[in-house]
């Protein structure tokens, strides 16, 4: 046989094999989807160029001499390079780091971080002393608020105090910024008609060839590849004048940049290669529910999006998660409009309120955040829930209208600061690097509970009660706003949650819901907890209202 035939006949069977699948793609993207088809995300799967990061270590290293003899870079011959021993200066790497970045060799992919290995050990060979800031080798960002490795890349974040960092301009906002970076060996393939656009960053140019700089659902974004690896850097800012209480994002450039500046190879560990991931339609529960009935994906309050353009279509779920809220049943609705009353009566108020049956999408519903999935570029981010009433016979035991149960939606860590409104669980697996925002619980009672950075929580676990939080007690109306992010080459992008959650929510009743309509009705915004303001502030952070 020809050299590499043993690889172009795998190849060439893989190829069959992904026929059938890659057909009914075609197929469905030809025919359109049934009101029955939901479908799984398509994931691409890097190659990691892990001889390329070894070289940039011993660059990294070579620049403190003493340090050297620490790291051994020739490994075992013939040995796959998912195998340690084959790359023994990575695990003496991991070892060193794992200390400050616990986890750190799970990562599959080479893990960047505002941290210098060479000087911090540099430094200990001198005798440094043990309580030294660890803020000293990271551009004086502040020890890791943040730092999750899983088989999927990993996440961190760090923060820098208003006052800290040698050299950068003063700045309004008066809080600590926080920096986010995301490795990923696993992209989206959604469709995203702002992708790959973006600015470069002369000064930068020469450290990160390929970075494009952008402003993208309420944070400037510093997108690039190393190591045939996507790495996002991310801040939450606004792109307008400068405050006290909200970070600007001209402020927030020379931040990221400093942290750009700074990255070093700091872990992870070859894994065996993955294999793209292709859509699927989803199993569905058979059995039909006697009540569960939903309107199409896409279908909003007519005019109820920005500009008075409509939802988008989404027939994705994008993870088989667990429902958020604990009873059934619950309803998602808007929470920010309302139909036009017909005679004496609202519309709503005849076709039963905002708690009860059809389900309708809300993710485009106007609002002043880019969204990128939106027809508009503009929407929601996510979907209101609203659990049920409790009946007229439950008693304050079995039923307590305040204490209505937010829950993992799956096993995961949670990503959330102190006093901060939402709180984020993310999830990092070999098929999934996916996220789930939940907002308007109490930032109190998430503090108090212990719903901060870091806490790994398991799927079905308590993380809340509804609530009506929004920059104040009773600033909403009292629903769970619900989100997901999925991780691309532009970062972490909103998606439409609404297929996930029915799916999810068919799966806890045991019964198929049943789609109606559409039936678009004539609508208008109405007084609301906190009114759509488009230029309000508080609605340029991020999420609901």
């Amino acid at each position: 046989m020809a050299p590499g035939g043993d690889a172009l006949g795998t190849r060439a069977v893989r190829f069959v094999a992904l026929l059938p699948a890659c057909f009914s793609v075609l197929i469905a993207g030809t025919l359109g989807l049934s009101a029955d088809e939901f479908r799984t995300a398509a994931i691409s799967a890097v190659r990691v160029e892990w001889h390329a990061a070894l070289d940039q270590l011993r660059s990294e290293i070579g620049t403190r001499p003493a340090v050297v003899p620490s790291f051994t870079f020739f490994g075992r011959r013939r040995l796959p390079a998912s195998d340690p021993r084959s790359m023994p200066a990575l695990v003496q790497l991991n070892a060193v780091t794992s200390q400050i970045f616990a986890g750190i060799g799970r990562s599959p992919v080479p893990v960047l971080l505002p941290f210098d290995t060479a000087a911090f050990l540099d430094a200990q060979l001198n005798g440094a002393p043990a309580s030294l800031s660890v803020s000293r080798y990271q551009a004086d960002f502040r020890p890791v608020d943040l730092f999750d490795a899983g088989p999927a890349g990993y996440d961190a974040m760090f923060s820098l105090e208003p006052d800290a960092g040698h050299g950068l301009p003063q700045r309004t906002f008066a809080e600590p910024v926080e920096v986010h970076i995301t490795g990923s060996i696993l992209t989206y393939d959604i469709n995203d008609p702002l992708g790959g656009k973006g600015e470069p960053v002369k000064s930068l140019a020469a450290q990160f060839p390929d970075l494009r700089r952008f402003i993208r659902e309420g944070y400037v974004r510093y997108a690039f590849t190393r190591f045939g690896v996507p790495y996002v850097v991310s801040i939450q800012c606004l792109d307008s004048t400068p405050r006290p209480r909200r970070l600007a994002c001209r402020e927030a450039y020379p931040v990221a940049e400093r942290f750009l500046k700074a990255l070093r190879v700091a872990g992870g560990l070859p894994s065996r290669p993955r294999m793209d991931m292709v859509s699927e339609i989803v199993e569905r529960t058979l059995a039909a529910s006697p009540d569960f009935t939903y309107r199409p994906p896409g279908d909003i309050i007519t005019n109820s999006g920005s500009r008075r353009q409509g939802g988008r279509p989404d027939f994705t779920a994008y993870s088989q998660i667990r429902f958020p809220l604990v009873r059934t049943p619950a309803f998602i609705h808007s929470q920010s409009f309302r139909n036009r009353r017909s005679g004496d009566r609202p519309i709503d108020e005849l076709a039963g309120g905002n708690t009860s049956y059809p389900w309708r999408d809300n993710f485009c519903e106007a609002r002043s955040f880019n969204v990128g999935q939106c027809s508009s570029g503009f929407g929601h981010q996510g979907e209101d829930i609203r659990p049920a009433p409790c009946p007229p016979e439950a008693d304050a035991v079995s039923c307590d209208p305040k204490q209505q149960r937010v829950v993992a939606v799956r096993d995961g860590v949670l990503i959330r600061s102190l006093k901060q409104q939402a709180a984020t669980l993310q999830v990092n697996s070999r098929t999934e690097h996916v996220r789930f925002r939940y907002m308007h619980m109490n930032p109190a009672a998430m503090d108090a509970d212990g719903i901060l950075n870091g806490r790994h929580v398991e799927e079905g676990e308590g993380i809340g009660v509804v609530s009506n939080y929004l920059d104040r007690p009773n600033g909403t109306s009292r629903h769970l706003h619900f989100d997901v992010q999925v991780f691309t080459r532009d970062g972490w992008i909103w998606v439409n949650p609404y297929v996930t959650l029915i799916s999810a929510y068919e799966r806890l009743i045991r019964g198929r819901g049943r789609e109606i309509g559409p039936h678009p009705a004539a609508s208008a915004a109405v007084a609301h907890a906190l009114p759509v303001d488009m230029n309000h502030p508080d609605l340029q952070e991020g999420g609901d209202n």
